[in-house]
């Protein structure tokens, strides 16, 4: 039976994450023309339409797995460069918090800009986006912030690492805040019905986290980790199972296959409504086999790191179950790691007082992982 404590937040986590109604709900689209220049190609010509996309795509994806490092490369991108610009929301929300968006208007920084290896039908969403929170010294971590988070989220947790003389690129996903198409008012594209986007999304952020490694280490910064939250925790496992570069690792939330987090998480229920009329949650493991988390365990084992779990005991949308079953494989292939337990959920992690519990445990173990 369910203690009081236990309804009282899961009936928050409902209510959480029904605050927005602007989330779509789109048919399921193989979105074949976004592999048209992946590597790992078998015998299908760019541009060409197999009969059977979902055959193709599954084939695809054992390819991909088997030969990730391929997938996962990219070539070094020649315009890096830092923009002075002004700090601007860019709200997923359906009204708009105007506090929040007076509380920065005539605030400027500093981010990091280049163009994306990995390009996309919108121009926008092609060129990287990193807010930088400089620090001196040798150690650099790149955070990665929540699906459909706003360009503000986790900038307080970018400072306390500054504090602590960690500096900090916070990478705006693919189709997030400026780099989100105009036809859209979320990060929708980012994860979607769309198979063939979706997965061609996940490769880009892999991609551009690798070459935030780059500019990292072109300023110097030679101590390099990872800090992501949810689906930036997804994106910051497969950076660290093909990147031998991130020695330190921080996962806010872990799950084992997107498919099993979209298919069965509170928050992506407008995704499974779209898809379910045509496909079941085993046949869309193998379509994104290759972008989830439990496909790379022995890609991750290859390189010696200091990782971090965290989840949360009433997580409604990474359920705790599959964040077990990723610690389970981090044990079984004795990989050097800590464990914490929220009590709490998915959305309220970041609420009072849950996301100073959450923060605390990051910011202590980066100090303490960075300095062994």
């Amino acid at each position: 039976m369910r203690t009081r404590y236990q309804q009282w937040m899961f009936d928050w986590e409902t209510r959480l994450t029904s605050v927005d109604n602007n989330r779509v709900v789109r048919p399921l689209d193989w979105g074949i023309e976004y592999s048209q220049n992946w590597p790992c190609r078998n015998g299908c010509a760019p541009g060409q339409v197999p009969a059977d996309p979902e055959r193709y795509l599954a084939d695809y994806n054992r390819r991909i797995v088997a030969n990730s490092d391929e997938f996962y490369s990219y070539q070094k991108p020649s315009d890096f460069r830092l923009e002075r610009r002004e700090v601007k929301v860019f709200s997923t929300r359906e009204v708009p918090d105007p506090k929040l968006e007076a509380k920065v208007r005539g605030t400027y920084s500093d981010f990091l800009r280049f163009t994306s290896p990995v390009q996309t039908p919108f121009p926008e969403n092609n060129l990287a986006n990193a807010r930088w929170f400089p620090a001196r010294g040798r150690r650099a971590v790149i955070l990665l912030p929540h699906w459909n988070s706003d360009a503000l989220a986790y900038t307080g947790l970018c400072r306390v690492l500054n504090w602590m003389g960690i500096a900090v690129l916070r990478l705006s996903m693919p189709y997030h805040d400026i780099r989100m198409p105009a036809e859209i008012n979320r990060a929708d594209y980012a994860v979607s019905a769309n198979i063939g986007r979706t997965l061609d999304a996940v490769r880009q952020g892999v991609v551009d986290i690798r070459c935030c490694l780059d500019w990292l280490q072109e300023q110097g910064y030679s101590r390099l980790g990872i800090v992501g939250t949810s689906l930036g925790s997804c994106y910051a496992f497969l950076a660290c199972a093909h990147d031998a570069r991130l020695a330190v690792a921080a996962f806010n939330h872990a799950s084992t296959y997107v498919a099993d987090v979209v298919w069965h998480g509170q928050s992506t229920r407008h995704i499974r409504a779209g898809l379910e009329q045509k496909i079941n949650v085993e046949r869309l493991r193998q379509l994104w086999a290759a972008i989830s988390p439990m496909s790379y365990f022995p890609q991750f084992a290859r390189f010696t790191r200091k990782s971090l779990i965290i989840y949360a005991k009433y997580d409604l949308t990474f359920l705790p179950q599959f964040s077990r079953d990723v610690v389970a494989e981090f044990q079984r292939f004795q990989q050097d790691h800590k464990v914490v337990v929220l009590p709490c959920g998915h959305y309220s992690t970041g609420e009072t007082p849950y996301k100073y519990m959450d923060g605390w445990q990051l910011v202590s173990f980066l100090r303490t992982a960075f300095e062994a």
